[in-house]
């Protein structure tokens, strides 16, 4: 056997844990304003003001539009996920089994993203509904008034991510399932998500709640994520357990940047 099989063990591990985060361990990472690369424990998004347009006489000098510019800090946060691996079981086990591993870690670093993300959405102020009736549609188009009110652009970027119940609802609307109003749909870190009135919906099983489930309408730009470390992997051998030790980590942060861009939808559960 070649002296470099752990080797081989080790870059396909990786790779596995990479796909599978990618793939399954996020629902929300991709729907918002995304950093990578930060160097150090903070980073800043900057929050741009509106502008203004004005005319000018011929030959003066183009107006300025003097645009305010508000950095948002975002702190980031190291977190990690790991597992023994005995030596004897990896013997017995195949791709598969390893996949099983693998998968857990990244989707434990999924889900933690995503709970950073809604963290960030909860401090939202804008919000409609009282958490004593469900998700309507009068209650959804209320959540597009808030939107519209703002100027909230409708460019594609808008999504709405909601709970399991909240799903089934929508469900049992028919301008939600007939294809005569739902368009295509579109696949989001490999989920499949539905675009109705202009707005990506997500379905989501880790909001919060509190005196009724929290949804979330909001628009890409207003909530930043930023990534000093991408998932990566680390495995040692640990002779007294004879097993290696499987540490996935990443370090990894969430933000609120634009309340003006989000809408707290709160439901009955």
């Amino acid at each position: 056997m070649s002296l470099s099989i752990d080797q081989a063990f080790i870059k396909q591990f990786e790779a596995d844990v990479h796909l599978a985060y990618q793939q399954t361990g996020t629902k929300l990472r991709s729907t918002v304003r995304s950093k990578t690369g930060v160097v150090g424990s903070t980073t800043v998004f900057q929050k741009v003001g509106r502008g203004t347009a004005a005319t000018k006489e011929r030959n003066q000098l183009v107006p300025v539009m003097n645009l305010e510019h508000t950095p948002v800090e975002c702190q980031l946060t190291d977190y990690y996920a790991g597992d023994w691996i005995d030596a004897l079981d990896e013997l017995k086990t195949n791709i598969d089994e390893r996949r099983v591993v693998a998968s857990a870690g990244a989707y434990a670093l999924g889900r933690k993203t995503d709970e950073l993300i809604i963290a960030a959405m909860a401090n939202a102020t804008n919000g409609v509904g009282n958490g004593t009736t469900g998700l309507t549609k009068d209650l959804i188009l209320s959540a597009v008034e808030t939107m519209n009110a703002k100027d909230i652009p409708d460019d594609g970027g808008r999504f709405c991510v909601v709970g399991v119940h909240q799903w089934n609802e929508l469900l049992s609307l028919e301008e939600f399932t007939s294809a005569d109003y739902v368009g295509d749909g579109v696949l989001v870190n490999g989920f499949d998500v539905k675009k109705w009135l202009g707005i990506n919906w997500v379905l989501h099983n880790g909001l919060p709640v509190a005196s009724g489930r929290n949804c979330f309408m909001y628009h890409a730009s207003a909530i930043g994520h930023a990534s000093g470390q991408d998932v990566k992997t680390d495995i040692s051998w640990n002779g007294e357990r004879a097993a290696h030790f499987v540490c996935n980590s990443m370090s990894q942060g969430a933000v609120l940047i634009d309340n003006d861009g989000i809408v707290k939808i709160k439901c009955a559960e």
